[in-house]
């Protein structure tokens, strides 16, 4: 998994590639058992997330777009709930979803998505997958999704498990939903730099962000992606 990871972001020479609208929707529940995501696993032939396990999402479609007074937004909202049908059978209203973080990946990476992520209550729909594009789908709580990841048995993208982490400290779906919603919504332009241990994604308030150096000392708002396991690290910065 990790050299793959390497492999999908080495830089391939000349201009980044373009950047494409998308949207993604994390789908919550609550159980006995604490809060729980649905994850999806993309058929392994895809190009860039073959294999990962994924949230419902993808790239905002001309007919997301609705008059000219709605903007990226409103059409982001239309295509995380459109993405969350045709993929799981998850019939959402877009007026519930909460916009809490935004990504845009690193320059080198050969397909670029710029990605709205949202969250919303799983409706009463059982989940539905095609076997085509999703070729499996399951219910995580956030901390077993990020121990089986550390334990080589999922594979997941960096904004997922920042994501993952972010919901591991809710105890249930409305507390979530309700701290989502009122915080400000955080914007991650990653960049990628190396490490002692591995490549390192770098964000903003970081240390070593400006110059791309995962050893500068100081504040720290990264996710080292070591081949003993990812550790995401937020520390000195609002």
């Amino acid at each position: 998994m990790f050299a793959r990871w390497e492999a999908r972001h080495r830089q391939a020479g000349g201009e980044a590639a373009p950047l494409i609208p998308a949207a993604t929707v994390v789908v919550l529940r609550d159980t006995t058992g604490g809060i729980e995501t649905l994850m999806l696993r993309r058929n392994s032939k895809l190009e860039f997330v073959g294999g990962m396990w994924v949230f419902p999402g993808g790239r905002i479609d001309p007919e997301d777009y609705g008059s000219d007074q709605d903007g990226i937004v409103e059409a982001a909202r239309r295509a995380a709930v459109r993405e969350a049908a045709e993929e799981a059978g998850q019939v959402l209203d877009a007026a519930d979803l909460a916009w809490f973080s935004h990504w845009t990946p690193p320059a080198i990476t050969p397909k670029r998505f710029s990605t709205w992520f949202f969250a919303a209550r799983a409706s009463e729909h059982e989940v539905s997958i095609d076997g085509g594009e999703i070729h499996d789908a399951d219910w995580m709580t956030p901390a077993d999704a990020l121990r089986r990841r550390n334990a080589l048995e999922i594979e997941l993208a960096p904004p997922t498990w920042v994501t993952l982490e972010t919901l591991a400290a809710f105890d249930d779906v409305a507390s979530a939903l309700r701290a989502l919603d009122a915080a400000d919504v955080v914007f991650f332009e990653t960049r990628i730099s190396r490490g002692a241990e591995g490549p390192v994604a770098l964000w903003e308030g970081d240390a070593g962000y400006a110059a791309g150096d995962a050893d500068a000392a100081g504040h720290r708002h990264r996710l080292t992606m070591a081949e003993s396991g990812f550790v995401y690290e937020r520390s000195g910065i609002d």
